[in-house]
C-alpha cells in the first residue's frame, strides 16, 4: 500500500518525535492513504510544502490496531491518546479527528454534548485516514519512494 506524509522537509528516514501536543493515536510518525489529505497536512506547515511517498508493507508480527470506521471504541481510544495515555500498539490505523471533529470530541469530554450528539455531528464528515507508527520496528514497514513539493 502506498502512504503519504505531508510536511515541510523531505523525510527519507522517518523517526518518532515526541514534540507538541498528543495526537489522535499518540506520539508517532503519521501517514495517510489519502494523497489529498497529505497535501492538506503539508500546506499547514511552513514552506516548503512537501509530500513524501512511502510503500507500506504490513508486518503480521507487529501489534496493529485497525479502526475501519469511527466507533465508540475509536472515540474512547482517541480521547485517551489525546490525554497522553500510552497504548501497547506498534501501529494504529483509522479515521482522523480533524479540527472540527476534535472540537466535537472536546465538547463530549467537557459534557457539553452527549455521545449520541457527537455521533450525529460527525456522521456527515468527509472520509479521513491516518496510520501511525510508534517504534523503530513499525517504521521498518515503510520504504521511502519519493517526495514532491506543492
Amino acid at each position: 500500500m502506498q502512504v503519504y506524509h505531508g510536511t515541510n522537509t523531505i523525510v527519507s528516514k522517518p523517526e518518532i518525535r515526541i514534540v507538541g501536543y498528543a495526537k489522535d493515536f499518540g506520539y508517532g510518525f503519521y501517514c495517510t492513504r489519502l494523497e489529498r489529505q497529505a497535501q492538506r497536512w503539508a500546506v499547514s506547515k511552513r514552506n516548503p510544502h512537501i509530500v513524501c511517498v512511502y510503500e507500506y508493507e504490513e508486518d503480521p508480527t507487529l501489534n496493529i490496531k485497525h479502526f475501519s470506521i469511527m466507533t465508540d471504541e475509536w472515540l474512547d481510544f482517541v480521547v485517551a491518546c489525546r490525554h497522553g495515555e500510552i497504548h501497547e500498539f506498534d501501529i494504529v490505523e483509522g479515521p482522523m479527528a480533524d479540527d472540527q471533529v476534535w472540537d466535537y470530541v472536546e465538547d463530549y469530554i467537557a459534557g457539553r454534548i452527549s455521545r449520541a450528539a457527537f455521533w450525529e455531528l460527525v456522521k456527515f464528515k468527509h472520509p479521513t485516514h491516518q496510520i501511525a507508527f510508534f517504534n523503530d520496528k513499525a517504521l521498518q514497514t515503510l520504504t521511502y519512494k519519493n517526495s514532491y513539493e506543492l
